[in-house]
């Protein structure tokens, strides 16, 4: 049975930065495209970025363009999203998912999610 664990969440101070990662058991993410998600108490989920499963494509939403970085390591079995120059409004709980299709990574239908990782921006 296949699962995601996401992992690097933390506090940081505005400005800095963290590196969150989305570790696969149970199959290979280099077949599924991979999402990024956000939600903050009270708000809905927000898709924030996603790599395609055949080459290196990456997607991202206005918001975190120029800051955010998805990437993804097939020896590992694992894709990162490095979060730089980070604002207390990016404070959520971040989550990643897997698809087979691109198409419905980005309408957030996954075959799998994570369970999220606490990333909170304060002074």
């Amino acid at each position: 049975q296949g699962q995601l664990v996401e992992s690097g969440g933390g506090l940081v101070q505005p400005g800095g930065s963290l590196r969150l990662s989305c570790a696969a058991s149970g199959f290979t993410l280099d077949d599924y495209a991979i999402g990024w998600y956000r939600q903050a108490p009270g708000k809905e989920r927000e898709g924030l970025s996603c790599i395609s499963s055949s080459d290196d494509s990456t997607y991202y939403e206005d918001s975190i363009k120029g800051r955010f970085t998805v990437s993804r390591d097939n020896a590992k079995n694992t894709v990162y999203l490095q979060m730089n120059s980070l604002k207390p409004e990016d404070t959520a709980l971040y989550y990643c998912a897997a698809s087979r299709s691109l198409h419905t990574i980005m309408a957030q239908v996954a075959e799998y999610w994570g369970q999220g990782t606490q990333v909170t921006v304060s002074s």
